[in-house]
């Protein structure tokens, strides 16, 4: 991410957005269960909410800067921060109860790795999870935002058949009034 987007992620605003808009539409009528993966936490706004929300919950973030600072502001906490790049996940396969996505999909560098990501989610839940999350949709602010930062939009129509690809059913993809959607999906039983 660019450096005005890490003071962004990383700001009270943000963490409000998080808390009363982004997170309650996200997983409304959502459960992850009790050993929650989160992937790409950044900063980890995200992850001071969700931790709430589980009795256990694993953040991987690829950045060592973030991954370290995580890790530093959770320990003795339930949440383990691992740093690994997650599309090659160094977890056993079907270990997770849920895991969730939250505004960071378009910061993988190809659809091509996106679609890795997806399959490695899809490998590390165990049969039955949801893999729910959300991310922002093109606008021209949302440009300005990720000027000089790796930044490779979603497209909301088509994300319900890649995670199908990658294995999931019962893909739910819903755009809202604001420049953003929000998905889900389950690994079959």
């Amino acid at each position: 991410m660019n450096l005005f987007h890490r003071i962004y992620c990383r700001s009270d605003g943000w963490a409000k957005a998080v808390q009363d808009w982004i997170m309650p539409w996200t997983l409304k009528d959502i459960s992850l269960g009790d050993d929650v993966l989160e992937i790409g936490p950044g900063p980890g706004r995200t992850t001071e909410k969700l931790r709430e929300q589980a009795a256990r919950l694993t953040a991987i973030e690829i950045d060592h800067k973030l991954a370290e600072a995580l890790k530093a502001r959770m320990t003795g906490s339930n949440v383990t921060v691992v740093e690994g790049d997650a599309t090659a996940m160094p977890f056993p396969d079907n270990s997770f109860s849920g895991a969730v996505s939250l505004t960071m999909l378009h910061h993988v560098p190809s659809a091509e790795l996106q679609d890795r990501l997806l399959a490695e989610t899809f490998r590390v839940l165990k049969p039955g999870a949801v893999f729910a999350g959300s991310d922002s949709t093109p606008t021209f602010r949302w440009r300005i935002y990720h000027i000089m930062d790796t930044c490779v939009a979603v497209d909301p129509a088509a994300f319900g058949s890649r995670l199908e690809a990658a294995g999931f059913t019962e893909a739910h993809v819903e755009k809202s009034e604001w420049p953003s959607f929000r998905f889900s999906a389950r690994k079959p039983a």
